[in-house]
């Protein structure tokens, strides 16, 4: 069984936290597989590939990028024509039929900024960054909270402190329910998400702005039962806390 991750965008280093997501997606049993090119990636979700013990279907896609048209804010605008991206047809068309087929998706931090001119986009993941209101403060520590612990993507989980950014204000799908929360500005906000879109499973994650928020025992817990859900894996006997 297979996972794609998309990599990939300035000011985050996503080759060590692409890295730091291989190790985990391959202790629940994935085949890991890691693009900085989107089409490609994409397209090879509707491939199987031939390993030793036959095909190894794609069970899991994984987001883990800062890609968008990079017309807003004004301060990026002279990156645009370098680094501005819009998801082409086929990248759209492919991820509909990953969900289509009972595939799922994890979406990591940044994936709620990128593809900020496919609407489709936010509500596949189930919120997206609105430039005009969605912000952050300065990554630093940040303490979160279980919000829902009948949930089993954090079931037995207690709240937890980390170093990373605290996404707030972004605009959600009105089903969105949060299983962990934290706090700026006066509001608490959902970190963490699962929902269903079409035929497949998807699980939106707001940490893992660098390596040090994989190394937090509960949050490295819950990223490997986000991807055990999404990807309709059998969970683990014991799952460390």
């Amino acid at each position: 069984m297979r996972a794609i991750v998309l990599s990939g965008g300035p000011t985050h280093d996503f080759a060590t936290t692409s890295g730091c997501l291989a190790e985990v997606l391959d202790e629940v049993g994935l085949d890991v597989e890691v693009y900085d090119d989107i089409e490609a990636g994409v397209a090879a979700l509707g491939r199987d590939r031939v390993g030793g013990d036959g095909p190894a279907a794609t069970r899991l896609l994984v987001v883990n990028l800062l890609r968008w048209t990079m017309r807003v804010p004004a301060r990026y605008a002279d990156r645009a024509a370098e680094l501005g991206y819009s998801p082409s047809e086929q990248v759209r068309a492919g991820v509909r039929a990953h969900l289509d087929r009972g595939g799922g998706l994890l979406g990591m931090h940044t994936a709620s900024i990128c593809f900020d001119d496919w609407p489709e986009w936010g509500a596949i993941l189930g919120g997206a960054w609105n430039w005009d209101r969605s912000h952050h403060p300065p990554a630093g520590p940040m303490s979160v909270r279980v919000s829902r612990p009948d949930h089993p993507l954090v079931s037995g989980l207690d709240g937890f402190s980390l170093h990373d950014e605290c996404y707030g204000f972004l605009d959600l799908q009105p089903d969105v329910a949060g299983l962990i929360e934290s706090e700026h500005s006066g509001t608490a906000h959902p970190l963490l998400w699962a929902r269903e879109y079409r035929g497949g499973r998807v699980v939106y994650d707001a940490l893992g702005h660098d390596e040090s928020a994989y190394q937090v025992p509960e949050h490295r817990e819950i990223v490997r039962r986000a991807a055990r859900w999404a990807a309709r894996l059998e969970p683990a006997r014991r799952s460390p806390r």
